[in-house]
């Protein structure tokens, strides 16, 4: 037996994930995300019972209120939610593979904030703005954000710890936010940016489905093909070079699909996190830790979380709207807090 495959072999037995239980979460999971979406449509200030919604798929009527409903108000919220939660999801996933930093989000590192102070400048500087224009200035914002993040975070010597990089996030993502904040009251414009603020796919639309799906399916399939890499990054930058990889050309097109996922996923949710740090480690422990499992099964169960908490935001206080990003972060914060203390200990 050669070198490199005795230096292959106990990679190959430390990646073999759990076969069956992503087996069961890449094939029946998307069925049971389709009940789920049937089931968020028939739920919100007006109850529709689930025969209508077969009805306005099937047999739409356009002077049936409820179909209207159905077809131009709930449809799109809840397609736009499972978009933006597996956007989000294989973003962290993504993240936490290529830095090694479990505590790595698109919340915690910065693309949030920086994407929604792109979106402030927007809404101030260039009202009535394409959607598509809209994006396009969300990537930016995320990776100025991004840069701004590691720049904070590389200012010391020495390499940049998970927990200098998430105090350089949480630093740099308070800077992006006040500054939001203080474009919009100077340019009266509180009202669009408290709406991204607060989190949510309330104002979803048909345009915005149509112009996201294939900016988030085509990043999404690219992160798919790109999981073997990932799975490599993950044993370390040093390792990955001994088995050939090009890192340097992993890295970048890492990083372009995350800052298309994330900025993409702002432009429609706004401020929501959390969702790219629980749902990584929740698949990792499904799984195992092989990314050719850990990125679709983060897809499938990313989409699931966004549209439950979804429905909670519809359901829990009609004809109000809970904050999404409010719900996500119930769980997210003690999450977070979990995963820091446990981080600490491992220093």
């Amino acid at each position: 037996m050669n070198e490199h495959n005795k230096s292959v072999q106990p990679i190959q037995a430390k990646y073999n994930g759990r076969i069956l239980p992503a087996l069961a979460i890449i094939f029946i999971g998307p069925a049971v995300l389709f009940l789920l979406m049937s089931f968020s449509i028939t739920r919100g200030a007006a109850q529709i019972p689930i025969n209508a919604v077969w009805e306005a798929f099937f047999n739409f009527n356009p002077n049936n209120t409820q179909h209207l409903i159905i077809i131009d108000l709930r449809l799109p919220r809840v397609i736009a939610s499972a978009l933006v939660g597996a956007a989000f999801a294989v973003s962290g996933a993504i993240m936490q593979g290529t830095t090694g930093n479990p505590l790595a989000d698109s919340g915690l590192m910065g693309l949030n904030a920086g994407a929604g102070f792109a979106l402030s400048i927007c809404f101030a500087f260039f009202p009535g703005m394409r959607y598509i224009k809209i994006i396009l200035f969300s990537f930016a914002g995320a990776a100025f954000g991004a840069a701004l993040v590691n720049g904070a975070a590389s200012m010391r010597r020495g390499r940049s710890t998970p927990m200098r990089l998430v105090l350089a996030g949480a630093a740099v993502s308070s800077l992006l936010a006040a500054l939001s904040q203080g474009i919009a009251m100077y340019f009266d414009v509180a009202q669009n940016v408290m709406f991204w603020t607060a989190g949510g796919v309330a104002g979803s639309n048909w345009e915005q489905v149509r112009i996201m799906f294939p900016w988030v399916a085509g990043a999404l399939l690219g992160a798919i093909a790109l999981s073997r890499s990932i799975s490599l990054l993950s044993l370390g930058e040093e390792a990955a070079k001994g088995l050939g990889l090009n890192t340097a050309a992993v890295n970048a097109l890492c990083s372009l699909i995350v800052l298309i996922l994330a900025g993409s996923s702002v432009s429609v949710v706004g401020a929501v996190g959390f969702v790219g740090l629980i749902i990584p480690h929740l698949t990792r422990f499904l799984v195992g830790v092989d990314y050719r499992w850990v990125i679709p099964s983060s897809a499938v169960l990313g989409a699931m979380l966004v549209v439950l908490a979804d429905l909670g935001a519809r359901t829990l206080n009609p004809p109000f709207e809970t904050p999404l990003g409010a719900l996500i972060s119930l769980v997210g914060v003690p999450f977070f807090l979990y995963l820091a203390r446990k981080q600490r200990r491992a220093l």
